[in-house]
């Protein structure tokens, strides 16, 4: 099934991988221990690249994303909860300070990411961009690895509305 939230650009640079186009993958890390989050490209050089208008963080601004290696491991679906294992490899030591401050805290690290093309940063290719909850994570003196996963959707209600007689009067008889 298609993905609706990837834009027809990226779609046909997955199609075609033209030479002269290049997808820049992000990721965004967000914690309330952070001062800024932490925004990194998987690349050998930083990249300048405009947020959606809706980013959590800096909407709509060019923002800096520092040259990481990093990977995804996709989900195992046979598993109790779909996750995505995310490593980031030669850390710096204030990304590990970061990532310490926020596991003494115990408050959820939101990670998104993005796509972008080489010749269009003008915004993400995928609209909404993917964001997940922390669920764990690990820092050593050179990695990073963190097990993402989609919010708790087990314990959120359903419906996540109320439904009272003063909103919707016609629930009442008459």
């Amino acid at each position: 099934m298609p993905d609706s939230s990837l834009s027809q650009a990226i779609k046909e640079a997955y199609a075609s991988a033209p030479a002269d186009e290049v997808i820049l993958h992000t990721i965004e890390l967000r914690h309330q221990a952070f001062t800024v989050p932490i925004r990194v490209v998987n690349d050998h050089a930083d990249l300048t690249a405009t947020l959606e208008a809706t980013a959590p963080e800096n909407p709509g601004q060019a923002v800096l994303f520092q040259g990481f290696s990093f990977g995804f491991q996709p989900p195992d679906v046979d598993g109790p909860r779909p996750e995505i294992i995310l490593t980031i490899d030669n850390v710096s030591r204030e990304i590990t300070k970061n990532i310490e401050a926020a596991t003494i805290s115990g408050a959820p690290v939101e990670l998104t990411y993005r796509p972008y093309l080489s010749t269009d940063l003008s915004g993400p290719q995928m609209n909404p961009p993917l964001t997940l909850d922390i669920i764990g994570i690990e820092a050593s003196m050179l990695t990073v690895t963190a097990h993402a996963a989609f919010g708790d959707l087990g314990s959120k209600r359903f419906p996540s509305e109320d439904y009272t007689a003063e909103r919707f009067p016609g629930l009442v008889g008459q």
